[in-house]
């Protein structure tokens, strides 16, 4: 199983995929209502909560790692997460799933299903370098048994592809088994600034992103469940336990979920 997470740095991972199996999804047509996140103030640490239909896991047979998040497409089929949680050590990752809305300790519960993963989008810079200024990554995804993409069923985030750093942001992540045995998604509502130590980044200030985080969807205007804002970036790093860092979405970030639209 991959076992990733929020990068300290430098990531350096190990790890061996395994079949999965996609589920079918129960029958619904769109996200229910829920409630709103828990809004911590700037400093404070990520609060458990109910989480959003649209922010998953990704998944095998063996257990979980990463977080990802669906991303509004043409045919609803695209989620997002980190390029280090799908690539790396020269290698894709196989046979793995998305799992919106997981709770529960592994092998926990899938209220919306499973959807395998068909495709795999991340950009060159990241896979012949590792270039953190491209850490993120785009899947597509199979339709499930009954033919209905994740985005019918749960819904999705429009991403914005020019937003300037300076934001508040909602983050949403599954922190690894660890530090969060109940498989719990933990929530902050805090504001972002830029990274001064990666040009087009930016970071916010909030304890209890572990490792499982990294994917995790930073969401500026965010307002509920069905009103989730706009996807400006993905969790993928920190200097510090209380510190998290994401790429801005850029022209170069719309490109490769171009691809993975298309796929």
């Amino acid at each position: 199983m991959y076992v990733y997470g929020k990068r300290l740095l430098l990531w350096s991972v190990a790890a061996v995929l395994t079949s999965a199996t996609a589920c079918a999804a129960p029958a619904r047509t769109g996200p229910p209502p829920v409630p709103r996140l828990p809004s911590p103030t700037p400093g404070r640490a990520a609060a458990p909560g109910v989480g959003l239909p649209s922010v998953g896991v990704l998944a095998d047979e063996d257990g979980h790692w990463c977080t990802a998040s669906v991303v509004d497409s043409p045919r609803g089929d695209v989620v997002a997460t980190a390029a280090h949680c799908v690539f790396t050590d020269g290698a894709y990752a196989e046979d793995f799933s998305f799992v919106p809305g997981y709770r529960g300790a592994d092998p926990g519960t899938r209220p919306y299903g499973s959807w395998k993963v068909r495709a795999v989008q991340v950009d060159d810079g990241w896979r012949d370098d590792g270039d953190d200024a491209v850490d993120y990554a785009f899947l597509t995804l199979e339709p499930d048994e009954r033919g209905r993409s994740v985005q019918q069923v749960v819904g999705g985030a429009e991403a914005d592809w020019a937003s300037p750093a300076h934001r508040r942001v909602t983050v949403v992540g599954y922190p690894n088994e660890d530090h969060n045995p109940s498989g719990t998604p933990v929530s902050c509502t805090t504001d972002t600034s830029p990274d001064p130590e990666l040009d087009g980044s930016m970071r916010m200030e909030c304890a209890g992103f572990w490792d499982g985080t990294s994917g995790s969807p930073w969401l500026a205007d965010y307002r509920d469940a069905r009103h989730p804002g706009r996807l400006i970036g993905v969790l993928s790093g920190g200097e510090t336990d209380t510190e998290s860092t994401a790429v801005v979405f850029d022209a170069r970030a719309r490109e490769l979920y171009e691809k993975a639209a298309g796929a």
